[in-house]
């Protein structure tokens, strides 16, 4: 009897914890797998702030994101400043394959921060949009990009899309406040919510004074950006 008890109590803790929902730290696995593969690294030249190099080109680097994908090639939002002025711009997918060359379709007024490339590619995969910005402060929220890649390379680490985990620390005018830090090379990165995997914000900057303060573009004024400039039917 007592073996038969001890048996039937196992299989219960194993059932019950068949039922338990995943840990946090399981569902930011889940959605770094999930978002990777739409996540993109963008390489470019810019011009030199250094006076002293004057008309010279410095390499530097952003972070974009699948917003709509098809058989007609494939558009990745990203922060407007990102790409300005840049040359030789091109776009990785999801650390992947070969860069493909960009072309920069739109921009945003300077404080929405928004532009719209287009690359060839085909039949990629793209977020989902969260249908408006209902956060409140406390919600759990994710940023993906890719922080100072140069900086990696330089110590033989690779480059790969890197989760930062953190909370919606005030929901403000035009800008979503976050209590994780916006590194360069992560601007144009999406920021999404744990609870459903969509994007509600684009990684857009920080304050020089306070680094632990990020900032993210809602989707509210993503879509509305979006809406100005609407993908390719299926039939293009």
């Amino acid at each position: 009897m007592r073996s038969r008890a001890l048996a039937l109590a196992a299989a219960a803790f194993v059932t019950a914890c068949a039922r338990t929902p995943p840990a946090p730290d399981d569902r930011y696995t889940q959605l770094y797998r999930q978002l990777h593969p739409s996540v993109v690294l963008l390489t470019m030249q810019i011009p030199a702030d250094d006076p002293k190099r004057k008309g010279k080109w410095d390499d530097a680097y952003g972070t974009g994101v699948i917003v709509g994908s098809g058989e007609w090639g494939t558009r990745i939002l990203t922060a407007a400043h990102v790409v300005d002025d840049a040359r030789n711009l091109r776009a990785t997918i999801g650390d992947a394959g070969n860069a493909f060359p960009v072309k920069i379709l739109a921009r945003s007024n300077d404080d929405d921060d928004l532009a719209l490339l287009a690359i060839d590619g085909r039949n990629l995969v793209p977020v989902r949009l969260a249908a408006h910005d209902d956060l409140a402060p406390g919600s759990a929220i994710g940023v993906l990009g890719y922080p100072i890649p140069d900086a990696f390379n330089d110590e033989h680490l690779g480059t790969t899309v890197s989760l930062y985990a953190g909370r919606v620390a005030s929901v403000r005018k035009g800008a979503i406040e976050v209590d994780v830090p916006i590194i360069p090379g992560e601007s144009g990165g999406p920021v999404f919510a744990v609870d459903t995997g969509e994007v509600i914000g684009l990684a857009e900057s920080r304050f020089d004074e306070e680094h632990a303060i990020g900032f993210a573009t809602p989707v509210d004024v993503i879509r509305r950006f979006l809406a100005a400039h609407p993908l390719p039917s299926p039939a293009s």
